[in-house]
């Protein structure tokens, strides 16, 4: 093959069509005119003799083809990306991009902390951060479309030897209550009233909610008495639902400061039992690690435990 039948813009057209799901989503995605984006896809499909899309639906279906085309595509954007980081990084951190990723309680409370203390030592490196359930960031990590990554779950099996998993903090989770509850005058309550009240959760496929309901179970807690009064997905609308009082429930440590500070939120401790959970870093050894990531790692990472209120830290270093 003497020339290559595809561009790299139209893998990316390719890409944000499959991500959208209709080609005119695309275009206003791309900034391009939406027959831009479909004059390229019928030349790319001319080009390689095969159809990439059934035109049959309204949604713009892939078809055999096109996810085989879609799946090399990724690999391929992803390694120019990581071929343009490295060349970045030549200017020694005058410039260049950092992916961050992390789960939804650390992505949202903890993580833009860390990255607003790297953008004040250098303000020239450009950095994005990425919130996504954990099974899906730690697959960001393996394809290359992260540079690193802080979850508070499990990596899936068939990643954990791709991946470099460090240990290097505990979040501690915590029950909160309304204020004015009764249960709330104290600081803290026995299990057996663990069961008197209505609890507000994010439901059972959480990584969170699991890990509650593993440890409680090895206090001889069982969580299926609990009084599930609604399921939520966000951990702020588990806060509300909560000051408004409508229940109790557990959500992390670090997500609860400002509340705790204001006192609209009460936190009660169980008697005897603690709950927490490791927070893993995690690196792709087979990628190229930037800069701006080995910094990042070196410099920012081992400021983490500090910014959780409580926390234990746990004694496992995080440098490159």
């Amino acid at each position: 093959m003497t020339e290559l039948p595809f561009t790299l813009d139209q893998l990316r057209i390719l890409k944000a069509i499959a991500a959208e799901g209709s080609f005119k989503r695309a275009a206003d995605t791309l900034y391009v005119s939406q027959p831009a984006v479909s004059l390229q896809v019928q030349n790319l499909e001319r080009q390689l003799n095969v159809p990439l899309f059934d035109r049959g639906g309204r949604r713009a279906q892939l078809t055999e083809a096109g996810h085989l085309l879609l799946h090399y595509g990724d690999k391929i954007l992803a390694l120019c990306e990581e071929t343009c980081r490295a060349l970045e990084d030549l200017q020694n951190l005058q410039g260049g991009t950092l992916i961050v990723g992390a789960s939804q309680t650390t992505g949202t409370y903890l993580m833009p902390r860390l990255i607003g203390i790297f953008r004040q030592r250098y303000p020239q490196v450009s950095v994005r951060l990425q919130v996504h359930s954990t099974r899906r960031t730690c697959w960001s990590v393996a394809n290359g479309q992260l540079d690193l990554a802080i979850i508070g779950g499990e990596v899936p099996p068939e990643l954990q030897d791709s991946l470099d998993v460090r240990a290097f903090a505990e979040d501690e989770l915590v029950l909160i209550l309304p204020p004015k509850h009764l249960l709330s005058r104290g600081d803290v309550i026995t299990r057996d009233e663990l069961y008197q009240l209505r609890f507000i959760t994010l439901d059972a496929q959480s990584t969170i909610r699991k890990v509650i309901d593993k440890i409680l179970s090895q206090y001889g807690i069982d969580t299926s008495r609990f009084r599930v009064e609604m399921e939520l997905n966000s951990i702020e609308a588990i806060k509300n639902a909560v000051q408004s009082g409508l229940g109790a429930a557990f959500v992390s440590n670090s997500a609860i400061s400002k509340e705790l500070e204001l006192g609209t939120l009460q936190r009660v401790r169980i008697e005897n039992i603690s709950i927490r959970r490791i927070l893993w870093l995690i690196l792709n050894p087979n990628r190229y690690q930037s800069r701006a990531a080995e910094t990042f790692t070196r410099e920012v990472l081992p400021l983490f435990p500090n910014l959780l209120p409580d926390a234990l830290k746990i004694p496992v270093g995080v440098e490159s």
